[in-house]
């Protein structure tokens, strides 16, 4: 196995039946399973046309690390945030953000971020919007890139 993962990207329709398979394993592994959050994964929202998924996969295959960017309008959303336990220290979900922002092409960009990753993604240009919450009984607290398109 090399060290590094490919990046990939891709709409619903383009993913390939095993492609969406090991998204979905991992976002189920990481916050089904690992954090013990039982939710509704399969939201509708992976097979809007707008939304592209992000993934980090290893020379056999495996994902390692997984985001999603959704359209909000003229906004832009970046949710789903995951990395596979034996793949984190490694900068995956740091490089899919990084990419995750480019591909929102300056629009503002809001995340629901779980409460103890707030430094992490202010790294990035992320600032609080509002108040936390409980989602699924884990703090989160909303966050947002503010957009740098003409009249934003």
């Amino acid at each position: 196995m090399t060290d590094a993962p490919a990046l990939r990207e891709a709409r619903f329709a383009e993913l390939t039946p095993a492609e969406l398979y090991g998204i979905l394993r991992l976002r189920v592994d990481v916050f089904v399973v690992e954090q013990t959050c039982p939710y509704p994964e399969l939201d509708g929202r992976d097979t809007e046309p707008g939304t592209v998924h992000l993934w980090y996969a290893d020379d056999e295959g495996t994902t390692l690390a997984t985001i999603r960017v959704l359209e909000n309008g003229d906004d832009r959303a970046i949710g789903r945030v995951a990395t596979a336990v034996g793949a984190r220290g490694r900068g995956l979900s740091a490089g899919l953000i990084r990419r995750g922002i480019e591909l929102c092409e300056g629009r503002t960009v809001d995340i629901g971020a779980q409460a103890y990753l707030e430094t992490w993604y202010e790294r990035f240009g992320f600032v609080r919007s509002g108040p936390d919450y409980l989602e699924d009984g884990i703090p989160h607290l909303p966050m947002r890139l503010a957009g740098s398109l003409t009249g934003q």
